[in-house]
Order: C-alpha cells, then structure tokens, then sequence
C-alpha cells in the first residue's frame, strides 16, 4: 500500500469521524435516505418513503454489509458504507486512467497510482463521500462499468452496469458511454487477422485534423462495422431490457416525488457543464504543451481564425442564445433553499441582471473549445465527442441546476487528460484541497442558525 493511499485513507477517516460528531443527526436529504436503509436492515422491503426519487441499491449496499461485516444501520454505520466507496474510489480511477494512457496499471492492487488519488479529493464528489448519499458508490460502479468493457470484459461490464443503475437510473446512459468508448477504442487498434484481412472501418479521423464533414462520413460508415461490434452488445441488451422493463412498470424513470422531478428541456445544462469543468479542471486544462497561452491562441484561432470560422461559430452562439432564452429553467428548489451554493450562484451572477446568461454565451464555447483541444490531444473524433454527446442526455431532461449531477461526466472527461505533469497533479491537489477545506469547513464549523449548514 502506497504512502499517498495511506494519508488518502486516514484523511477521510478523520473526516468522517468529524463529520460523525457535529453533523449527529441525518441531515438535507439525509432523512429520507436513513430510515428506508434501515427498513431494508429489518427486512421490511415493502415500506418505502414517497420523496426518495432514485431505486434501493444504496440500501442494498447497506444491508449486504450488515449481513457479511455485521454493520450496525445507524446513522454513523451508513455514513460510513458510502466513506467506503471514497476509499476505493482510488482504486478504481488507477484502471480508468491506465486505460486511457494505454498503460498497465500497478501489479498492486492497493497502490493507486498519484493521479487517481488527487482525482478522488474531486471537492464535489469527495464531500458527499461522508454522507448517506448516492454520489460516491455511483461513481464508482459507473468507472468499473467503463474500465470493465474497455477489458473486453463485457458481460462483467453489463454486470456494474446494471448495479450503477440500481443507484442512480440515469447511469443508464454511462452503460452505452462505456460500450461505446470500448469499440471505439477496438475499431481504432484492433488490427488485420486472417480471418478478416481487410476489416471493414469506421470514419474516425484524429481529433483536432477533423472536420464538419468527416461527421457526415462517420454516420455512413458505422453500418459497415455494426457486424463486427454487435456480439459485444449482447450483454448490455439485458441491462437495457431490464431498465424498459423498469420505466414500464414505474410508469416513467423518475421513482416517488415525481411532482418536483418532472423531466423538462434544459439545454442550458451542458454549458453550464463545461463552465463546471473548466472552474474545477483548469490546471489539467492549461497543462498541455505549450501551456495556456498556447491554449489561448488554438481556442481563438478555432472561433476566429478564418471568415468560415467565424460564421460557424457565430452561428452556434446564435443558436446558443436561443437556447438560453427559451430553455433556461428557473427551478423552484434552485430559488428558495439557500443551504446550496447553487443558490448564491444563480442568484448572484445569472440573475444579477437579465443579459448575464447572454454574456455568458461566448465564455461557454470558448471552455468547450479548450476541453476539445484537451482531450482531443490523443484521440479520435468520436472519441472526443461521445462524451458531451451522452451527456446531454443525462442533463437535458434535468431541469435542476445541481453540481451533484455533474460529477460522473467531470471525471469521465478528466481521466481522458493522459499528459499532466507532475506540477500540473500538484497544482490540481491544491486547488482540490482548497476547495474542500473551505467547503467542509463551512459545512462543519459555520452552520447557521436561519440557514443551516452550507452544502453543495
């Protein structure tokens, strides 16, 4: 075991510790989450709270553990099965990020490797990892669903797929994020055999040489390699089976209180994920070669180094406004519960005064372009592009502005950086660690008595 994973580990210990002592009572969603726990740890599976939106896998975690390790269901004990998650999230991430880098991963399996260890301390998903939430254990099955299918290992794959799902319906769409990105990466290194000399291949140029057009000409080649990729669909055609199955018999995807969840067009969403990732990201971002001045002048050349440039971009922006004007969703939670920073955000800078969302705009298409630049260093271009494409799935239908839901595509889209340097890990750890001292700080020490405590 690494020293890095050691001081990792006894760090969220001490916090949870700490948490444990001031926060003694369950707390925000909390009180929703504990009682149908220990439900399911006295065997009651009929009872269910109406409010709880998201299926019963945290609680199966939960009692799974009561049943093997003899863990007590008050509220100390399930804090500490998702502080659990935390811990291997580490673990985890290593795989994730050794695949993207085309490396092996440690022989050790309890030697996570720097990266993933600072990529754990994410501030948004390492503080939900002390509370009886969803967010850590989701995060955790949806990267073993990805790292399992890029191993070829599909039917294990499916397997977390449809685990991921049982805590958050949404991760669904990671399911295919994680079939996808294995051919992808297949079609793009499998090489000529015998018994397929000439393989049939799918329009995939290298990011940042590619084209509107070369779009075009990837759609029409994908039916020529639907042959090759279909046997590996099979195992996920059971997890998509039983998600049908599930939307069937629920009457929709969300579960309970589908009144306050009601799915709704919110395009907005997907800047405001690229705003999130170059906020948390920049020192992965301005790692590149050539640091960020060079990243400046490739994103201006791509939004105005040529008349064809400039129309086309100015066309998105046009067609961004639009969005915004009409598809910009003023959430009732987001306006009236100010125990959520997202509250201080939209209050304060999107409605600040009518033409910020607009002003805005520009600052959007310029994070999308740098996090295209980014990752697009090493990859093809669809490669680079099902992630925001999948992702607008999961956020479109949202129409709640919530860190929270961010979180799975940040990392997904962080692990795809392969060459941050070492000053650029250190700066990332700091800037992390900042963010999470202030937070969990805030949280613990300064709760109010008219607000409560702060969260994200």
């Amino acid at each position: 075991m690494s020293s890095y994973f050691i001081l990792y580990c006894g760090l969220c210990v001490s916090v949870l510790k700490e948490v444990n002592r001031l926060v003694d009572e369950p707390y925000m969603d909390e009180p929703f989450h504990v009682p149908q726990a220990q439900a399911y740890c006295r065997g009651d599976f009929r009872e269910w709270d109406s409010k709880i939106t998201t299926p019963p896998g945290l609680y199966i975690m939960s009692l799974m553990f009561k049943k093997i390790f003899l863990f007590k269901c008050n509220l100390q004990m399930l804090r500490l099965t998702t502080t659990l998650s935390l811990l291997a999230l580490p673990i985890v991430l290593t795989r994730l990020l050794c695949f993207h880098k085309r490396i092996r991963p440690p022989s050790l399996l309890l030697s996570p490797t720097p990266e993933a260890i600072i990529l754990s301390l994410f501030p948004v998903g390492w503080f939900f990892g002390f509370l009886y939430y969803t967010e850590v254990p989701s995060l955790v099955l949806v990267a073993l669903t990805v790292v399992s299918a890029c191993g070829d290992r599909h039917w294990l794959a499916a397997l977390f797929g449809l685990m991921s799902c049982s805590f958050r319906q949404t991760n669904i769409i990671w399911v295919l994020y994680a079939f996808a990105t294995s051919q992808l990466t297949y079609l793009r290194f499998r090489r000529a055999t015998p018994a397929s000399p000439t393989p049939a291949k799918l329009h995939d140029p290298l990011a940042l040489s590619a084209g509107p057009r070369d779009i075009w000409n990837a759609i029409i080649s994908t039916p020529g390699i639907i042959p090759d990729i279909l046997p590996s669909f099979v195992p996920y055609t059971l997890v998509l089976a039983s998600f049908v199955a599930f939307v069937v018999w629920n009457g929709g995807i969300v579960l309970g209180d589908k009144s306050n969840h009601m799915p709704a067009l919110h395009i907005p969403q997907l800047y405001y994920l690229a705003a999130f990732s170059t906020v948390f990201g920049w020192p992965a971002l301005i790692s590149g070669s050539g640091g960020i001045f060079v990243l400046i002048q490739e994103v201006y050349r791509r939004m105005f180094g040529s008349k064809i440039r400039i129309l086309v971009n100015a066309i998105v922006m046009v067609g961004m406004f639009v969005t915004v004007k009409f598809f910009t969703i003023h959430h009732p939670f987001l306006l009236s519960d100010n125990r959520h920073y997202t509250f201080y955000v939209w209050h304060r800078i999107y409605m600040s005064h009518w033409t910020v969302p607009y002003l805005l705009i520009p600052g959007y298409l310029a994070c999308a372009w740098a996090w295209f630049l980014r990752v697009g260093t090493e990859q093809t271009m669809l490669q680079t592009l099902i992630l925001p494409m999948l992702a607008a799935l999961t956020l479109f239908p949202t129409p709640l502005l919530e860190p929270r839901y961010f979180l799975i595509p940040y990392i997904l889209l962080r692990s795809q950086i392969t060459d941050v340097p070492d000053w650029a890990l250190a700066l990332e750890g700091v800037w992390y660690s900042v963010i999470n001292l202030l937070t969990m700080g805030v949280f613990l020490y300064l709760p109010r008595e008219s607000v409560g405590r702060f969260m994200w």
